[in-house]
Protein backbone atom coordinates (compact mmCIF):
# COMPACT_ATOMS: atom_id res chain seq x y z
CA UNK A 1 0.00 0.00 0.00
CA UNK A 2 2.81 2.41 0.87
CA UNK A 3 4.56 1.88 -2.51
CA UNK A 4 1.26 2.61 -4.35
CA UNK A 5 0.84 5.91 -2.48
CA UNK A 6 4.37 6.62 -2.88
CA UNK A 7 3.84 5.67 -7.11
CA UNK A 8 0.74 8.01 -7.23
CA UNK A 9 2.86 11.17 -5.23
CA UNK A 10 5.71 10.57 -7.39
CA UNK A 11 3.87 10.50 -10.55
CA UNK A 12 1.87 13.77 -9.31
CA UNK A 13 4.74 15.28 -8.44
CA UNK A 14 6.10 14.19 -12.09
CA UNK A 15 3.71 16.57 -13.55
CA UNK A 16 3.65 19.24 -11.17
CA UNK A 17 8.07 19.22 -12.25
CA UNK A 18 6.38 20.23 -15.78
CA UNK A 19 4.10 23.08 -14.49
CA UNK A 20 5.25 26.79 -15.33
CA UNK A 21 6.23 28.79 -12.70
CA UNK A 22 3.70 31.31 -14.00
CA UNK A 23 1.26 28.57 -13.12
CA UNK A 24 2.60 29.66 -9.36
CA UNK A 25 1.88 32.90 -9.57
CA UNK A 26 -2.08 32.52 -9.72
CA UNK A 27 -2.65 30.10 -12.75
CA UNK A 28 -3.94 27.11 -11.92
CA UNK A 29 -5.75 25.28 -14.71
CA UNK A 30 -6.91 22.16 -13.00
CA UNK A 31 -3.97 20.23 -13.33
CA UNK A 32 -2.20 18.45 -9.94
CA UNK A 33 0.93 19.65 -11.66
CA UNK A 34 0.26 23.66 -11.69
CA UNK A 35 -1.34 22.29 -7.90
CA UNK A 36 1.57 21.05 -6.83
CA UNK A 37 3.68 23.94 -8.02
CA UNK A 38 1.09 26.09 -6.54
CA UNK A 39 1.81 24.44 -3.41
CA UNK A 40 5.76 24.80 -3.27
CA UNK A 41 5.44 28.35 -4.53
CA UNK A 42 2.54 29.53 -1.92
CA UNK A 43 3.20 32.80 -0.18
CA UNK A 44 6.23 33.49 -2.78
CA UNK A 45 5.38 36.19 -5.00
CA UNK A 46 8.46 36.30 -8.13
CA UNK A 47 9.50 38.91 -10.17
CA UNK A 48 9.88 38.83 -13.40
CA UNK A 49 13.11 38.05 -14.07
CA UNK A 50 12.42 35.17 -11.66
CA UNK A 51 9.87 33.91 -13.21
CA UNK A 52 11.61 33.43 -16.13
CA UNK A 53 14.62 31.62 -14.49
CA UNK A 54 12.22 29.10 -12.68
CA UNK A 55 10.37 28.47 -15.83
CA UNK A 56 13.81 27.71 -17.57
CA UNK A 57 14.86 25.85 -14.16
CA UNK A 58 11.58 23.61 -14.74
CA UNK A 59 11.94 23.38 -18.09
CA UNK A 60 15.39 21.70 -18.43
CA UNK A 61 13.94 19.25 -15.75
CA UNK A 62 11.30 18.43 -16.85
CA UNK A 63 13.17 17.00 -20.13
CA UNK A 64 15.45 15.12 -17.77
CA UNK A 65 12.79 13.23 -16.33
CA UNK A 66 12.02 9.44 -16.98
CA UNK A 67 8.84 8.48 -19.21
CA UNK A 68 6.34 6.62 -17.42
CA UNK A 69 2.52 5.40 -18.59
CA UNK A 70 -0.19 6.76 -16.75
CA UNK A 71 -1.51 3.81 -13.99
CA UNK A 72 1.58 1.72 -14.10
CA UNK A 73 3.65 2.82 -11.31
CA UNK A 74 7.04 4.21 -12.07
CA UNK A 75 10.45 1.18 -11.57
CA UNK A 76 12.42 1.86 -8.29
CA UNK A 77 15.13 3.17 -10.59
CA UNK A 78 12.42 5.82 -12.76
CA UNK A 79 11.42 6.65 -8.86
CA UNK A 80 14.65 6.96 -7.53
CA UNK A 81 15.63 9.64 -10.64
CA UNK A 82 12.43 11.39 -10.26
CA UNK A 83 13.11 12.05 -6.69
CA UNK A 84 17.16 12.80 -7.46
CA UNK A 85 16.16 15.51 -10.09
CA UNK A 86 13.27 17.02 -7.62
CA UNK A 87 16.13 17.87 -5.31
CA UNK A 88 18.29 19.01 -7.46
CA UNK A 89 15.46 21.24 -9.21
CA UNK A 90 14.48 22.67 -6.20
CA UNK A 91 18.06 23.67 -5.15
CA UNK A 92 18.21 25.40 -8.33
CA UNK A 93 15.16 26.97 -8.05
CA UNK A 94 15.65 28.07 -3.92
CA UNK A 95 19.01 29.35 -5.68
CA UNK A 96 16.88 31.58 -7.54
CA UNK A 97 15.19 33.21 -4.18
CA UNK A 98 15.87 36.00 -2.09
CA UNK A 99 16.40 34.69 1.72
CA UNK A 100 12.64 36.16 2.51
CA UNK A 101 11.49 34.01 -0.63
CA UNK A 102 13.79 31.08 1.11
CA UNK A 103 12.90 30.74 4.20
CA UNK A 104 8.93 30.44 3.22
CA UNK A 105 9.88 27.70 0.07
CA UNK A 106 11.98 25.72 2.70
CA UNK A 107 8.67 25.60 4.77
CA UNK A 108 6.78 24.71 1.17
CA UNK A 109 8.77 21.66 0.71
CA UNK A 110 8.38 19.96 4.45
CA UNK A 111 5.03 20.67 3.95
CA UNK A 112 5.39 18.69 0.72
CA UNK A 113 7.71 15.77 2.27
CA UNK A 114 4.93 15.60 4.64
CA UNK A 115 2.13 15.15 3.22
CA UNK A 116 3.64 12.58 0.99
CA UNK A 117 4.70 10.64 4.07
CA UNK A 118 1.35 9.74 6.07
CA UNK A 119 2.38 8.68 9.64
CA UNK A 120 5.94 9.93 9.71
Amino acid sequence: MKKWILAVALAVLASAISAPAAMAQGGGGGRGGARMMEMLMQGITLTDAQKVQVDSIVAKFQKEMPAFTPGTPPSDADRQKMMDLRQKQNAEIRAVLTDEQKAVFDKNVETMRNMRRPGS
